[in-house]
């Protein structure tokens, strides 16, 4: 049994004073067989204590179907932290926003149409009540006043820089207290006045959120929290990337002034991130500013972290390091052993097939006068597939999708006609109709749910309708493609490829290790590696390759499937051993 709790300026663990260094790492952003690895990583640089968020949208992905095994296996994660003498940060609020798909926030609850997200609304918190009934039990003997490693959890994230409704804020501390977590209880907020303002619940210690000037992001915390520590619950380091946009980079050097700002203060610190890792399958989020603004972020959650995202130390983790020793008797680095990597060079394509030819083989046709969303469907993540006849003949007028989410691509008669992006919609698509009709199909993509900021009712797929001029068109038929089991394609030998297509073929290690996947002359689309989704590429950049970690291969014949939407210049992938992320 142990205790943390704070008393004037200063934390206290077992009535010892202690100043928190703390580093975010969050499982469901790194395989399980590399938790021990990042974990031994981040004490041996000087930090105390490891932070993550949980995920609902990953541990109940259908409403009442919970999944805590493999990657999900959170309780696993802050086990093994307790075991290597951690204490442990835990961030459970429904939502956690992390660059994540929806904030964390599980797509099923916006198949109604009338639900309100983080306030207080009944229906909402009728489905948080259910999840944290079956995720608190699991948390609660991991306290520390159970013995545990876990020392605080959040109740909500950054909430002043969504909303103000308090009476949610303390419905939310109600369901933790009254469900046995009897650990300090925190929220984090932006050092502005409206933010803490809207973030901060009576009882509940207030922590912020910045990436430099620390002073005065402290100063602004005083003027609503004078007796309590001052502590940084996210620095920002690095940052992330979006599609169409640089990679994000930020000198070793400057995050080094900052945090020995931070600590110079007598201030707490959690770094975001200490190791960022990957967005496998189709968990990256999007930014959504403004109502017509749209950035889906990119397959690697790299951040330029302390840690890459294969888990090496780069120069900002020896430069922190080095602030770290002058606060904290350090001693000796030791480090476990690189993770190995290898180049396992180039692999040519073997076998190809279309979508069209397997859309029976890995969905069903949903009948329906209109298109409906995804989530009206059922469906959270992947590709949807429209299609409908228009009768002729017509003369040439516009085509449109009302309110796509979020790229589309269009084909007459089986022809691909024009793509459509919910960021370009000056894009337009005319046509005449001849007298024996068309058949008209959509493939649409989710690129990811808004995650962040006060538009993030973010249904996907054709959420309104489809027009051809005034005319709404209907009877239609869809298949949701979620593209979780893809057993039933039937592949046969390389064509030219005309419409969104799979390829496959097999790479044969001898030993397996960590590997980076050049996709180099392919322009969009998806790889998985032995049935596991790696995630995105994009010829956009920034990023060039995609982190393919050891535990995903093994030693024979492993099979690589990619969904290319669009086409290739050579029909083969390049295995390297060093990332390239722009």
């Amino acid at each position: 049994m142990a205790t943390f709790h704070y008393s004037g300026s200063s934390f206290y663990y077992n009535d010892q004073a202690i100043r928190l260094i703390s580093g975010a790492i969050h499982y469901f952003r790194t395989l399980p067989e590399h938790w021990e690895d990042r974990l031994i990583k981040l004490k041996a640089c000087g930090f105390n204590t490891v932070e993550t968020y949980v995920a609902w949208n990953l541990h109940e992905p259908k409403k009442g179907q919970h999944n805590f095994e493999g990657m999900a296996d959170v309780v696993r994660f802050i086990e093994l932290a307790g075991d290597l003498g951690l204490h442990v940060i835990v961030r459970p609020a429904p939502y956690i926003c992390a660059e994540w798909e929806f904030g964390g926030l599980p797509s099923w609850l916006l198949a109604d149409s009338d639900m309100r997200l983080r306030c207080y609304h009944k229906p909402f918190l009728d489905h948080v009540d259910a999840y944290y009934d079956v995720l608190l039990p699991k948390l609660q003997p991991l306290l520390c006043t159970n013995g545990g490693p876990i020392i605080a959890m959040q109740i909500e994230n950054e909430y002043g820089s969504y909303g103000n409704d308090k009476r949610y804020l303390a419905h939310l501390k109600d369901s933790m207290i009254s469900r046995g977590i009897d650990v300090l209880l925190f929220t984090s907020d932006g050092p502005e006045d409206a933010m803490l303002q809207g973030g901060m619940v009576p009882g509940v210690l207030e922590t912020v959120n910045f990436g430099s000037r620390p002073v005065e992001a402290f100063n602004k915390l005083r003027e609503y929290q004078p007796e309590a520590p001052i502590m940084c619950m996210e620095y920002w380091n690095g940052w992330f990337d979006h599609w169409r946009e640089e990679h994000h980079t930020r000198p070793a050097e400057d995050v080094a002034k900052v945090l020995d700002e931070i600590l110079s203060l007598g201030a707490s610190v959690n770094f975001y991130m200490f190791h960022g890792g990957t967005n496998f399958g189709f968990y990256n989020g999007a930014n959504g500013h403004t109502f017509d603004s749209y950035e889906p972020t990119i397959t690697s959650y790299d951040y330029d972290s302390l840690l890459s995202e294969s888990g090496e130390p780069t120069a900002k983790y020896y430069a922190v390091r080095e602030v770290i020793s002058k606060y904290v008797d350090l001693g000796p680095i030791e480090l476990p052993a690189p993770v190995a990597k290898r180049a396992y060079g180039r692999v040519e394509m073997k076998e190809q097939t279309s979508l069209t030819a397997n859309l029976n083989r890995i969905s069903a046709p949903i009948h329906s006068a209109y298109p409906e969303s995804m989530e009206k469907l059922g469906q959270d993540y992947g590709f949807i597939h429209y299609s409908t006849f228009l009768t002729g003949p017509r003369p040439k007028d516009e085509f449109f999708i009302q309110d796509l989410h979020d790229r589309a691509l269009v084909f007459l008669n089986g022809e691909l006609t024009a793509t459509l992006d919910r960021v370009e919609p000056e894009v337009k698509l005319e046509f005449e109709v001849p007298a024996e009709g068309l058949h008209v199909s959509i493939l649409v993509e989710n690129l990811g749910r808004v995650n962040y900021g006060p538009f993030m009712r973010d249904c996907k797929g054709i959420t309104e309708g489809v027009r051809y001029g005034r005319q709404f068109l209907s009877e239609w038929t869809t298949y949701t493609l979620p593209l979780t089991d893809l057993s039933g394609l039937q592949f046969e030998g390389l064509f030219r490829q005309m419409e969104p297509s799979f390829f496959r073929s097999t790479l044969v290690v001898d030993e397996p290790c960590d590997t980076f996947l050049s996709m180099e002359g392919w322009t969009k689309g998806v790889v998985f590696i032995n049935g596991f989704n790696l995630g995105r590429y994009w010829n956009i950049g920034p990023q060039k390759t995609m982190y393919v970690p050891g535990p995903l291969l093994k030693q024979g014949d492993n099979e690589i499937v990619i969904f290319e939407l669009h086409s290739t210049s050579d029909t083969a992938v390049t295995f390297v051993d060093q990332p390239e992320l722009g």
